[in-house]
């Protein structure tokens, strides 16, 4: 392989590390959110009924309401859709969707090695070829 085509190798596999890094950190991200939220809702199951409470209707919006019934939730499943599940089923789906992010997280870090990996033996190629081409003094 040329000099150039090497470069290109290794920036191209940097490039993919830095965006398979970014989606580690979402991932945790979303990780850490579902344990938030299964540990909410174990709170929240606790309260008396008639509690009043400020219930989030955005990330900075929140009006005044009373807690009606801490049997049941309504359960974000994406898209704007909404499903009623008791409790019981609410914790079954934070832990599916948290053994689900867990075991994408782990195997985007095994590609993670295998591209930094990759990056590092073009780069220390790059650099033999450029040592080679160098003159001597």
């Amino acid at each position: 392989m040329s000099i150039d085509q090497i470069k290109a190798v290794k920036e191209q596999t940097d490039l993919e590390v830095n965006l398979l890094q970014d989606s580690l950190n979402n991932i945790r991200t979303a990780t850490s959110c579902l344990d938030t939220t299964s540990t909410t809702l174990h709170n929240f199951a606790l309260r008396p009924r008639g509690k009043k409470m400020l219930v989030p209707l955005t990330a900075s919006l929140y009006v005044h309401g009373t807690l009606d019934d801490a049997k049941k939730v309504l359960v974000d499943v994406g898209k704007g859709y909404f499903i009623e599940k008791t409790m019981t089923e609410e914790k079954d789906y934070c832990g599916c969707k948290i053994n689900l992010l867990k075991s994408n997280y782990d195997q985007l870090v095994e590609v993670v090695t295998k591209k930094k990996t990759i990056g590092e033996e073009a780069g220390m190629i790059l650099h033999a070829k450029l040592k080679h081409l160098a003159p001597s003094p």
